[in-house]
């Protein structure tokens, strides 16, 4: 049975392989561990394994975990949808948000950032594929919304987080993040971070110019949603 580190070693080799591939430098693709329904004990063995970034959907179930490891140096990452009476919470625990996608969540975050802390670094998600059931700005809205979330005190605008329609069509799945990237391209904003691909995609993803990947499976195995 394969344990955590053996599955961080197996996704860092696809990346790895993605990146010569796509003739892209060495080590510029970041692995962010979604852990969305897995225990502290499982995060605590991917950092012993070389892991320090985590994406969390839930904000009761990361802010549990965030106290159980707080001896451990993460950095957290919120990639779920955001309601409005959460943002308090997310903009004091969190180090990035990958999925903003309006801009009343926005401005909320940016009052709400401590002063002490470092500016949260933000990226828009967008609904690339149009899908009714993903959350996301649409590519016609987003150069507004990014525009005045980059003007934003407390936020550091760094890119752009996109989920496109599952496909195991490679020409589908290339055609879908080459749309994020250039989307991205055409803000001429100082923007450094592409979020996109996941367990069944991320060659593709990293093959368009992603520098964050976000991989749970792969890591930990199928989500428990039954666990309390």
């Amino acid at each position: 049975m394969s344990t955590i580190a053996d599955n961080i070693s197996l996704v860092s080799s696809r990346i790895h392989a993605a990146t010569l591939a796509a003739n892209r430098a060495e080590n510029s693709v970041q692995l962010l561990a979604v852990s969305k329904t897995k225990p502290a004990q499982a995060l605590r063995e991917a950092h012993a394994a070389g892991l320090r970034d985590f994406g969390e959907n839930y904000l009761q179930e990361a802010l549990g975990k965030q106290l159980e490891l707080a001896d451990l140096p993460l950095i957290w990452h919120f990639i779920g949808p955001i309601q409005s009476n959460k943002t308090r919470a997310i903009a004091e625990h969190f180090d990035w948000v990958h999925s903003v996608d309006r801009l009343k969540i926005a401005q909320r975050l940016s009052e709400q950032r401590p002063a002490d802390l470092p500016p949260l670094n933000i990226c828009i998600q967008v609904n690339v594929s149009g899908e009714a059931s993903k959350s996301g700005c649409t590519p016609a809205d987003l150069p507004a919304l990014a525009n005045a979330i980059s003007a934003l005190p407390r936020l550091k605008l760094r890119g752009l987080m996109a989920i496109p329609e599952p496909t195991e069509d490679r020409a589908a799945q290339d055609a879908a993040f080459a749309a994020v990237q250039n989307l991205q391209a055409s803000l001429n904003l100082p923007l450094d971070t592409l979020s996109m691909g996941m367990s069944h995609d991320l060659e593709s993803a990293i093959a368009q110019g992603a520098t964050c990947v976000r991989i749970g499976t792969a890591l930990f195995g199928a989500r428990d949603y039954d666990r309390p």
